[in-house]
């Protein structure tokens, strides 16, 4: 049974066929019968003119509403003019109301309910009720006529509502899903620079470390073992802690089918800068590191800004300050936020790389610094100090800002 449903919502117009087939052989039925029994039907002529044009009225409604609205208005109006009495295939006048109103354009339907309201008074005029009635039964009469009409055209008419109000849910839905889509792909996006930003930190900081270190090793290894040994176990040391901020940073991408306990470790805050410094002192960068102001726990944002803009600065110094050169760290807590200034007295990086924002073509540099500031609406000021050197000033609010 399933397939002959199938079937038959496939192929509307044959099931629209067959039932033009069945008004047709009852209107001519009807004509056979015509005169019988004291009944009269009018013109036959007519009366099987309008029967074949109703029924292609049945047959097409679905394909053409609007062009068979205006046939079967035709037909009844041919059916006044000839004496072409009512017979079944006058049905096809509720059919193909009902099917203006569902799926016609608003004029269609809105001739096809006024074409029915005056079909059963015309109708009467033209073929009184036949008996000892008087013109109150008249009326009654017309009126109940009326009724079938007006409920073809309501019934349609809800149905077309009904199906915009469902299509209007399932646009909003479609549309509901695509943004959240495009929310999805922001947010993954966003995931990803973040990712980035986090690994160039972690890379250009470490490994510029242990650059430094394998330097001194290989220079000092004849001469003072033990300074090369230490030497290497700094760079031990320091790749041991660049692989574990690799597999916290590069964990978000794992789906959890593989986790292990212990993998994650929590993200740097204000109070490892002092450790972070002490290792920039162990690889051959003086540093003097000051805090000012009253300790205070901070937002985890702020805190991870924070390290990573001490990080990204002293690596720089390494890279671009020469020999000989030293550095220094202020860390200021004020009431509304948390204040940085690392400047050095090296000779700095060449002038046109800050003035593109840092992008150096190894790494992001001042982008990235700016970046993260931006991301907790701080500000950075970052430039040539005056007598040589470079300085980062920072101010990072407790509060993001509106």
């Amino acid at each position: 049974m399933q397939r002959v449903y199938d079937f038959l919502r496939r192929h509307p117009t044959w099931v629209d066929g067959f039932w033009a087939v069945i008004l047709f052989g009852m209107s001519v039925t009807m004509v056979g019968a015509n005169g019988t029994g004291g009944a009269s039907y009018g013109n036959e002529t007519a009366l099987l003119v309008s029967a074949g044009l109703m029924s292609v009225v049945v047959a097409l409604r679905r394909r053409m509403p609007d062009k068979m609205l205006l046939l079967a208005v035709a037909t009844g109006l041919g059916q006044l003019v000839f004496d072409g009495k009512v017979n079944p295939s006058d049905f096809a006048m509720l059919v193909i109301i009902y099917t203006c109103a569902v799926n016609g354009p608003r004029w269609a339907s809105r001739l096809g309910l006024i074409g029915g309201l005056f079909a059963a008074p015309l109708s009467q005029l033209r073929w009184p009720t036949v008996g000892d009635i008087s013109t109150t039964g008249q009326i009654l009469v017309t009126v109940f006529q009326m009724v079938p009409f007006a409920l073809a055209w309501v019934l349609g008419d809800s149905l077309r509502t009904r199906r915009a109000y469902l299509a209007q849910l399932e646009e909003r839905a479609n549309r509901l899903e695509k943004e959240r889509e495009a929310q999805s792909k922001v947010a993954v996006a966003a995931e990803r620079a973040r990712i980035a930003r986090e690994l160039h930190d972690v890379v250009a900081h470490n490994v510029s470390v242990m650059v430094v270190q394998a330097d001194g090793a290989a220079y000092v290894l004849d001469q003072a073992p033990d300074q090369a040994k230490k030497a290497l176990e700094t760079i031990s040391g320091t790749g041991r802690q660049a692989l574990a901020e690799m597999r916290r940073l590069l964990g978000v991408l794992r789906t959890g089918e593989h986790e292990e306990a212990g993998e994650y470790v929590p993200q740097p805050d204000v109070e490892q800068i002092e450790e972070l410094v002490d290792e920039v002192r162990t690889a051959g960068l003086p540093v003097d590191f000051r805090v000012e102001g009253t300790p205070r726990p901070l937002p985890s944002g702020v805190e991870l800004t924070a390290y990573r803009i001490v990080q990204e600065a002293l690596t720089n110094t390494r890279k671009h300050a020469g020999p000989n050169a030293g550095a220094s760290v202020r860390l200021v807590y004020f009431d509304d936020g948390l204040g940085l200034l690392v400047e050095d007295d090296g000779k700095g990086a060449p002038h046109e790389l800050y003035e593109d924002g840092g992008a150096d073509g190894h790494g992001h540099g001042l982008i990235g610094m700016r970046e993260r500031v931006g991301m907790v609406g701080g500000t950075l000021d970052a430039g040539p100090r005056p007598g040589g050197g470079f300085r980062i000033s920072v101010l990072l609010p407790l509060k993001p800002a509106h």
